[in-house]
């Protein structure tokens, strides 16, 4: 007698597990609705796409490990920009152990069109630009591009990146400010 009850137990532990390993509906959602954001975000920050494809599957799976906490979070977009983030600042801090260099700008983004002069001028500065925006600190270049290319309000950087929405503000200005001296100091020096 014994053992028969305990094999109905067997099958509903066995049961409950296959359960928790079939994805959530609310969770599929969640990522049909914010993966594409979250991967620009990520190849912005990254700025390479095998990196940000890699770092948009582990911010998913570690969002989906902690789906249960998610329950009563005000912005569940935010959660899961804020993992993102995480999941970012570790693989910049495993390229810099590396010493991994990624490539300014991907050649078929260049648009079609302006002469080679100008085009070498373009260039240039998109490589300027990207150089000083690799160069801010993380927390002011994740605040600069969740405002100018995620166009998030200050409120949802603030719970992203877990600071007051007066310090993300602030973030954003400081970053803007480190770049116009940094690009225009490089601009002013090739006018010369």
């Amino acid at each position: 007698m014994k053992g028969t009850a305990i094999v109905p137990i067997q099958r509903r532990r066995a049961a409950a597990a296959v359960a928790a390993a079939r994805p959530h509906p609310d969770f599929e959602a969640l990522v049909a609705a914010h993966s594409a954001a979250i991967f620009a975000y990520l190849w912005r920050l990254l700025r390479d796409t095998a990196d940000a494809e890699d770092c948009l599957q582990d911010a998913f799976l570690r969002a989906y490990r902690a789906y249960g906490r998610l329950d009563g979070h005000p912005s569940p977009q935010a959660w899961l920009y804020r993992i993102a983030t995480n999941v970012a600042r570790t693989r910049l801090k495993q390229r810099a152990r590396e010493a991994v260099r990624t490539a300014a700008l991907d050649p078929e983004l260049v648009a079609a069109g302006p002469g080679p002069a100008e085009q070498v001028s373009q260039k240039l500065e998109r490589a300027a630009v990207a150089a000083a925006v690799d160069a801010l600190p993380h927390q002011q270049r994740a605040a600069l591009i969740l405002r100018q290319y995620q166009g998030l309000p200050y409120d949802e950087i603030a719970l992203i990146l877990e600071c007051s929405p007066a310090a993300a503000r602030a973030n954003v200005y400081q970053a803007l400010k480190k770049l116009r001296l940094e690009v225009g100091g490089q601009r002013s020096e090739v006018g010369r």
